[in-house]
């Protein structure tokens, strides 16, 4: 399941870049983060809770930062296990000035393995999308904080 958009942020491309790439400013943006570690600059794993119509799936998740090019592109694999799920998942984004703002565009490849991924596209794509929906809006509240402080 590919997911892409875009997003502007009032704030300076550096404060973008900045958030994006910190891991603890990161967890604050994930829904249903439980543990978050920081093993280097490249590696994170976090115990997750995705919140799926009745009830929850638990998942570890392990994240690697593949590629950068500071201060406009990085790109990251994403793995995740879990009772009845595997997930993988490639994701980018790529940053641009835009006047006093940062416009960023994003793109996601999510694959789902197991009894979870057996409920179809139909039903996972709008829940992917209100996931998506969370972590724009908290990543939007993290660059307008750190623009303020």
């Amino acid at each position: 399941m590919k997911v892409e958009g875009e997003r502007e942020f009032k704030a300076p491309r550096a404060t973008v870049w900045q958030v994006l790439n910190d891991p603890s400013q990161m967890a604050k943006t994930m829904p249903g983060v439980e543990s978050f570690d920081v093993h280097d600059d490249r590696h994170w794993t976090a115990n997750v809770k995705i919140p799926l119509g009745l009830g929850g799936l638990r998942m570890s998740v392990s994240m690697e930062k593949t590629d950068e090019r500071e201060p406009e592109f990085a790109k990251m694999a994403i793995k995740g296990n879990g009772v009845g799920a595997v997930m993988n998942m490639e994701t980018s984004f790529h940053l641009s000035e835009a006047g006093d703002a940062t416009q960023m565009k994003w793109q996601a490849d999510v694959h789902l393995l197991g009894p979870v991924a057996s409920m179809g596209q139909r039903v996972l794509q709008p829940i992917v999308n209100q996931q998506v929906t969370h972590v724009l809006n908290s990543l939007d509240k993290q660059v307008q904080d750190a623009a303020s402080a």
